[in-house]
């Protein structure tokens, strides 16, 4: 009996994949029948879910994702698996392609799978191109890349080194102003020193 295998994906630990869940449960995956992989780069060929779905997969099943590029990133690995699907007599179903089985054994579904690749590859490029862009300009100018609001100013760092200087330790100064050692020590650095990975 021919089955649906799901296969969701998401690059960071943070994020999470329920909202695909959500799709493919909807697209008529069985719960058991569901994979995902958790803070997987879809760039890596090799991901423990992914593979244990591909296992799943006999001749005749599909593989249903929600998007194309949570297949990878790379256009020729894509086509690398499509070819694969082939070998071993499975379907490919793409939610957001409408939701129709993508026939990668025809010339012209073959056409529009490495169109819609490709395509998603230079999506992922130019997204990439922006955040570089982003952070090169925030280094340029000076600014903070933690992404978090500094609640201890400057001066407040100024403060504590007189004290330190007085004879208190560390330990209590960073007490004293609500600061673990730990972030007392990190901002108390040079700024040239704290700004290296830019």
């Amino acid at each position: 009996m021919t089955k649906l295998i799901g296969y969701a994906r998401v690059s960071t630990r943070q994020q999470s994949t329920d909202r695909q869940e959500v799709d493919l449960l909807a697209g008529g995956i069985r719960r058991d029948d569901l994979y995902g992989d958790h803070g997987i780069s879809g760039a890596r060929t090799s991901r423990p879910y992914f593979d244990r779905a591909l296992d799943a997969l006999e001749a005749g099943d599909t593989l249903v994702i929600t998007t194309l590029h949570r297949l990878g990133r790379s256009t020729q690995n894509m086509l690398v698996f499509a070819k694969e699907l082939r070998a071993r007599g499975a379907g490919l179903r793409v939610l957001d392609l409408g939701g129709g089985d993508v026939d990668t054994a025809t010339p012209m579904e073959t056409m529009l799978f490495t169109i819609m690749a490709a395509l998603g590859q230079m999506e992922h490029e130019i997204t990439r191109e922006r955040i570089l862009d982003s952070i090169n300009k925030r280094c340029d100018a000076g600014k903070d890349l933690s992404g978090r609001p500094r609640l201890i100013t400057d001066g407040q760092i100024r403060n504590a080194h007189r004290l330190i200087k007085g004879g208190e330790t560390a330990a209590q100064v960073a007490l004293d102003f609500g600061m673990s050692r730990a972030t007392f020590y990190r901002r108390a650095r040079p700024r040239a020193t704290a700004r290296s990975t830019c």
